[in-house]
């Protein structure tokens, strides 16, 4: 099985064989209130999608949705839940995205802790490119010792020295019904992103 989860390959070889404990969490109530408050129709990138069980949830909330993975077997699962719903849903490296500040928020499900460390850099530089100032950067962040992945953990700390000269943090709760492989390590975060 292949090992480096920067990799497509890393994750085809997960989802063709069903060894996907990170899939299954729903969107909890803190979630869905964030949403709720956004102005309808506002757009929303969810990166490393997955089977997209996000989508539909974010979709009743009345946004906007992007949703983008970079494994085949990720983006064929996600196309067969998504038949016939209004999300643009693609076959994309997150990282190649245009650099366009258009999105009102990106959702964070277990998409950075599946990255290794040496591309978190590379992830906030992202993020702060394709949000808009005073977008919102939220969602699950796995805060853990844990520094063999996947799941990579991270702290608050670290956190608050990458994202920090971008973003202000307006959140930080632990999420009530985690799933297994990320119980009681799991916190809702709300980043918001400065005016550069």
């Amino acid at each position: 099985m292949a090992q480096d989860s920067s990799l497509p390959a890393f994750w085809d070889q997960r989802y063709e064989q069903g060894v996907t404990p990170w899939e299954g969490a729903a969107g909890d109530t803190q979630m869905q209130q964030f949403f709720a408050r956004l102005a309808p129709d506002s757009k929303v990138l969810l990166p490393g999608c997955g089977s997209a069980v996000d989508v539909p949830w974010l979709l009743s909330a009345g946004m906007r949705v992007d949703a983008i993975d970079f494994s085949h077997e990720a983006v064929k699962r996600a196309r067969q839940a998504l038949q016939g719903s209004s999300a643009r849903l693609w076959q994309a490296d997150f990282f190649a995205l245009q650099a366009d500040a258009h999105y009102d928020a990106i959702f964070e499900r277990a998409f950075l802790c599946a990255l290794p460390p040496r591309l978190w850099e590379s992830y906030t530089h992202k993020v702060s490119q394709l949000l808009r100032p005073g977008g919102f950067l939220a969602g699950v962040f796995f805060l853990a010792d844990k520094p063999k992945g996947p799941p990579y953990g991270t702290s608050l700390a670290e956190l608050h020295q990458r994202l920090d000269p971008a973003f202000s943090l307006l959140s930080c709760q632990p999420v009530a019904a985690a799933i297994p492989v990320f119980a009681g390590q799991e916190y809702w975060m709300v980043w918001q992103r400065l005016a550069d």
